[in-house]
């Protein structure tokens, strides 16, 4: 049996030791230690009236959904039989990854570093979309394993890839390009997120928790534009839109899915048995 290097017995702990960092830095950005909100921070580039694209504020209540399934993913990967399963040693130091990035952007959005806020989340969606694509690589083998891990890193996934948007319309519009009628340009980069959701949801076959996600971000992005500043109805429907065609493919690519895997099951009970 071949002996675990260094590195792979000390993976798992890694995970583990960076989530309080990453949980303290969102307190942090929540206001905790005495620092700033992450809406009040970088003069308010990030607030849920800054651009466009900014969510309402209610959207970033999604976190404490994503925290807390990563702190039960940190804790449950490492028992003795997550340790050694291949699934898991495939994701754990890009989960690490994301972590130390998360906090990173919040530290970067707290010393007013817009522009280095965009360098850190476009890494952070990037360590997620490899994240995801690993774990499409083979199904998970119970309900835990796939609420902590595929449920986690999908909601994580899809809220990440709306933020991204949002944040790069903040670092644009706090670097003074503030197009008008915004209407146009905003409707094209919805059109781009619609691109990107139906890409996910294909690829994931219709995997429900980064549809979650991203329809949770352009929901209330839509409600900020018909509740807040800059207050636009054309935005607002577009948000809609955009959420309609990304839910009818994730329920196509599910109905897709389910005459799949009857076949699979066909072809097993076709099999011939082994013979002794």
């Amino acid at each position: 049996m071949t002996t675990p290097s260094t590195a792979e017995r000390i993976r798992p702990w890694v995970v583990l030791i960076a989530l309080p960092v990453t949980l303290a830095a969102a307190a942090l950005g929540s206001g905790a230690f005495g620092g700033q909100e992450v809406q009040a921070s970088s003069s308010g580039a990030l607030s849920a009236d800054a651009t466009p694209l900014a969510p309402a504020s209610t959207a970033f209540s999604i976190w404490s959904v994503i925290y807390l399934g990563l702190a039960a993913y940190a804790i449950w990967q490492v028992l003795p039989k997550q340790r050694h399963d291949p699934r898991q040693r495939s994701i754990s130091w890009l989960a690490t990854a994301s972590l130390v990035l998360n906090a990173t952007w919040i530290l970067c959005a707290q010393a007013g570093l817009l522009p280095l806020t965009v360098v850190v989340i476009v890494l952070l969606l990037g360590v997620l979309a490899a994240i995801f694509a690993l774990l499409r690589r083979a199904k998970p083998q119970s309900i835990v394993e796939s609420l902590l891990v595929d449920g986690t890193f999908g909601l994580y996934l899809g809220w990440v890839s709306v933020a991204t948007v949002a944040n790069i319309a903040a670092a644009l519009a706090a670097a003074g390009w503030r197009p008008e009628p915004f209407e146009p340009l905003a409707i094209l980069v919805l059109a781009a997120v619609a691109v990107v959701g139906v890409a996910i949801t294909l690829r994931g076959r219709g995997t429900i928790a980064p549809t979650l996600a991203i329809l949770w971000g352009l929901s209330w992005i839509g409600i900020g534009r018909l509740y807040d500043q800059p207050a636009s109805a054309t935005v607002a429907l577009a948000a809609a839109m955009v959420c309609v065609v990304i839910g009818a493919a994730t329920v196509i690519a599910r109905l897709r899915r389910v005459p799949a895997q009857a076949a699979a099951i066909t072809d097993e009970s076709r099999s011939p048995a082994p013979t002794s």
